[in-house]
C-alpha cells in the first residue's frame, strides 16, 4: 500500500528557513521510493530573514508557509490543518528555521521548545505509532521531545552540540554523511545531511537511506 509521508517545512534558505538542497532532495527520495507527499508549515512570521548573498540580516517580515510554499511550488497546507489520521510518517529538513521557527533552540539553547503546532503533531504522531525522521539540524526536535526516552540520533560529529543535547537526555551517535542512524525503539531515523555532507551526492545518499529506513517502519 502507498505510504504518504508529511514533510515539515520551516521557510525558504538554510540561514533563515528549510535548507532548499535537503528540502528538494527529501521530496525527490520519497518521490522514487513511491510514496505521496504533503507539505506543511507553520503559519508564522519567521523569527528572521536573512540575505543570502550577502549573509546579513533584514528588517522584512515574512510568512514561514508563504515562505515554504515555494519549495513545495505552492503545494502546502497549514501545520493546523494536517490530518494525521492521513498520514504514515513526518519528516523534517535542516536549516536554521528549526533552531527559530520551528523551535527557540537557537535563543533558549538546553531551555527550549518546540513550536506548539508542531509539537502536539509530533507528540501525536510518536504516540500513534508513526516513524519520523529529522535531517541535519532538524534532530534538535526530536531530542527536545524524546531525549528523556533515551532518544539515539545523529548530527555527525558535532560534539559540541551533540552535548547540548545530551541534556535533553538524548544520546549522540557518530555517523558519515552518506548514512543514517535509526532508533527502532522510537521509531525516529536521523541523518547528518548537510552538517557533515561537503556534497550533493553525499547529501542525497545519506536522504535516501533515511527515507528508505522510514518508510520500512511505516
Amino acid at each position: 500500500m502507498k505510504k504518504k509521508v508529511l514533510v515539515v517545512l520551516a521557510g525558504c534558505g538554510v540561514r533563515d528557513g528549510s535548507e532548499i538542497h535537503e528540502s528538494v532532495v527529501t521530496l525527490l527520495a520519497l518521490d522514487r521510493a513511491g510514496a505521496d507527499v504533503v507539505c506543511a508549515a507553520p503559519n508564522i512570521v519567521s523569527v528572521q530573514c536573512v540575505d543570502h548573498f550577502r549573509g546579513t540580516v533584514n528588517q522584512e517580515r515574512r510568512n514561514v508557509l508563504a515562505e515554504s510554499a515555494r519549495i513545495a511550488r505552492g503545494q502546502i497546507i497549514p501545520l493546523g490543518q494536517v490530518k494525521l489520521e492521513e498520514i504514515d510518517a513526518v519528516v523534517i529538513p535542516g536549516g536554521l528555521g528549526v533552531a527559530t521557527n520551528l523551535s527557540n533552540f537557537n535563543t533558549a539553547k538546553e531551555a527550549a521548545t518546540v513550536e506548539p503546532t508542531l509539537k502536539n503533531l509530533l507528540l501525536a504522531a510518536h504516540a500513534a505509532g508513526k516513524p519520523l525522521g529529522f535531517l541535519c539540524l532538524a534532530p534538535i526536535l526530536a531530542a527536545i521531545l524524546f531525549g528523556a526516552q533515551g532518544l539515539r540520533y545523529t548530527l555527525g560529529d558535532d560534539e559540541e552540540l551533540a552535548a547540548t543535547l545530551s541534556r535533553f537526555g538524548a544520546q549522540h551517535v557518530k555517523c558519515a554523511a552518506t548514512g543514517a542512524v535509526t532508533d527502532t525503539k522510537l521509531k525516529i531515523v536521523t541523518t547528518p545531511a548537510y552538517m557533515l555532507a561537503e556534497r550533493l551526492s553525499e547529501l542525497e545518499a545519506g536522504v535516501t537511506q533515511l527515507v528508505g529506513e522510514l518508510l520500512k517502519l511505516a
